[in-house]
Formats: structure tokens, sequence, C-alpha cells
């Protein structure tokens, strides 16, 4: 693992190893285990990029779970979740506020020279580069129409 993130994550799979803290462990262990299979079934290194997008994916999935788990009733799981989304967000840069995202959205659309909700793809197509791993898609994406619609 050719990644600064993902030489981190090893160090902290070696202090959870030490403190024995069997769950940050297991959760660690999953991200190493989700990193590795990309590794192997491209067949090449990651870079800190690759390594963010597939945190991102998975603190994604993790998300869904809290959801899910709030709307079943089912707070012994919630916790756990929560805890694992806790230790996944350790890795991930910080999240951008909606004020910052929207500036990033405007600043954008100008550059595009958008005119309208049909240029939306370029739009996206400039912007997630830039906030890969620190907005969801979907906001964004909610946004970006927001600012061509209106």
């Amino acid at each position: 693992m050719a990644s600064e993130i993902a030489a981190k994550l090893k160090t902290e799979v070696v202090a959870a190893m030490k403190a024995k803290d069997k769950s940050r462990l297991g959760v660690l262990r999953m991200l190493q285990a989700a990193i590795k299979q990309v590794e192997v079934d491209e067949r090449r290194e990651l870079a800190d990029a690759d390594v963010l997008k597939i945190l991102s994916s998975y603190g994604r999935k993790v998300r869904d779970q809290i959801q899910s788990y709030g709307e079943g009733g089912r707070p012994e799981l919630l916790a756990e979740a929560e805890a694992e989304l806790a230790i996944v967000n350790e890795f991930l840069p910080a999240g951008l506020t909606d004020a910052e995202l929207e500036a990033v959205v405007r600043e954008c659309v100008a550059e595009v020279g958008a005119q309208g909700p049909q240029d939306m793809g370029k739009v996206m197509k400039a912007l997630m580069p830039r906030v890969a791993g620190r907005a969801d898609g979907g906001k964004v994406s909610a946004l970006v129409k927001k600012a061509l619609v209106g």
C-alpha cells in the first residue's frame, strides 16, 4: 500500500492490537481488506485519492446502515454502526459545510459558463474532482441543479 492513508491505517491497526481494542481492530481490518481487494482486482498500488474513494464508499454504506437501524428500532446495532462510522471518519478529510459547498458550486458554474440544466453534466464533471471525499454526490447534484435552474 503506497498511500499515506493506507500507511496510517496500518499503524492504527498495530495500535489497536496493542490496546486490545477488538471492535476498533475489526473496523480497521475491514477497511484494510476493502483497500487490498481493490489493489488485487486492479493489480496496482492505490494512491491516496483511490483510498479516499474506497473509504467514502464504505462510510456511505455505514450511514445507510445507521439510517436502517434507526428506522427499524435496533438501538444496539445503531450504536455499533455509529462507532464504526466514527472510526471511518478519522481517515476521511473534513467534509465541506453547506456554505463552502455552495461557493464551490457557484465558482464551478461560472468557470464552465453553464447556461441552464442542459449543462449539468459539464458542471458535475468539473466539480466532482474538487469535492471528492468531502461531499456527498447527491447533495452536490442537488445544489448544481438548484444553481442552474434558479
